[in-house]
């Protein structure tokens, strides 16, 4: 059996490591915000090359918090991708805004720069492209309409810790960027977690403010706010695995190349990387007609698979109201039916790829 990912391994991996940060924060008696969480956030911008880090309690409230920071409300809009997890778009409609879909660019299933500004009114707010599957969005072209149209840039960095932009880290192209440490991420908590980054020291003040119920001091609440804050267990395993998030994209990335060679000449949709990118591989996403029956045969040959995403937002009975058309968004209707996430994870062994490959050449007929 080849699990699509191995949650177990990192901890074991890292026990001790962990076991002591975990004992740290214990022995401490300081369970919310305070040391340990402070030094994460140092540690993280840092790693992200942006000025500042804010914790919180997960990806979406990430989003939501960081909408609510640069004034998006009822009447704005923001433009999505068309194809993405639903929490890009909840974000949004949690703000009271509406978001605007906009198709991808099927060569790297993020955000087509080209189709943006046919998308921009009045009421355009913020563009908010998601670097898809760990896989950076074209940042320079979005920036630049963004620039030209007085926009706002919210990133999702959920899926992409480590990915690098013609050279630097994703963390602070845009005004803010969103991530999330759900347990299945490249950097993972022990449960949900998230943060921003930004290099703009009025917008971190504003989610600092927003995540601690409106409130920088104890009992003065200066605005309307929420509970979101990143726990100082969380923070602590966190800490530990960025020593190693470089090493463990390395190993996803020795992973993907071993894919991209061993599965060139099949009839698979394979990814495609632009030459300024450097993807941190969270996900190695094929397409192929027939996905359905060819996950199914993976499974019968132990072969864990995931599909990443079988229901595009548009389509989802929580934005039923929006009345899209079902040809509305056709490519990101045919990736929903076409997509298939093949096991990768740093603690994959090269053998067990190989043993992907041979399934799926046996499962796909050679090009």
């Amino acid at each position: 059996m080849i699990p699509f990912l191995d949650l177990k391994a990192p901890h074991v991996e890292l026990r001790e490591e962990i076991a002591e940060a975990i004992e740290r924060v214990v022995s401490s008696g300081w369970y919310i915000m305070g040391p340990e969480l402070d030094a994460f956030e140092a540690e993280y911008a840092a790693y992200c090359e942006a000025a500042h880090c804010v914790g919180l309690a997960n990806g979406l409230d990430a989003l939501h918090l960081a909408l609510l920071a640069m004034d998006v409300g009822p009447g704005d809009e923001v433009i999505v991708p068309s194809n993405t997890y639903i929490a890009t778009w909840l974000a949004v409609s949690q703000c009271g805004a509406t978001p605007v879909p906009v198709e991808p660019l099927e060569a790297t299933y993020n955000l087509d720069p080209a189709l943006i500004e046919a998308a921009i009114t009045p009421r355009t707010k913020v563009i908010l492209p998601v670097h898809l599957y760990g896989q950076p969005a074209d940042m320079d072209s979005v920036l630049a309409i963004a620039r030209k149209h007085g926009l706002r840039v919210l990133e999702d960095g959920a899926q992409a810790h480590g990915a690098r932009y013609k050279g630097r880290r994703i963390g602070a192209h845009g005004d803010v960027v969103a991530w999330s440490f759900y347990p299945g991420k490249n950097l993972g908590a022990l449960g949900d977690g998230g943060a921003i980054t930004t290099a703009d020291p009025d917008i971190a003040d504003r989610i600092r403010v927003l995540r601690n119920y409106g409130s920088r001091v104890k009992y003065v609440n200066e605005v309307q706010g929420y509970n979101s804050r990143l726990d100082p267990i969380h923070a602590a395993v966190l800490r530990v695995k960025l020593k190693h998030l470089d090493a463990w994209n390395a190993r996803r990335s020795a992973l993907a190349r071993q894919y991209l060679d061993g599965l060139k000449d099949s009839r698979l949709i394979l990814p495609q990387v632009p030459k300024w990118a450097e993807p941190a591989w969270h996900l190695f996403v094929v397409r192929h007609p027939q996905r359905d029956a060819l996950q199914q045969r993976l499974a019968d040959t132990g072969v864990g698979s995931l599909i990443h995403y079988p229901i595009p937002p548009h389509k989802q009975d929580a934005y039923a109201a929006t009345n899209f058309a079902d040809e509305a968004f056709p490519l990101a209707t045919r990736m929903a039916d076409e997509v298939l996430s093949l096991p990768i994870g740093p603690h994959q062994t090269t053998e067990q790829a190989e043993a992907v490959i041979a399934a799926i050449r046996g499962a796909v007929e050679p090009a």
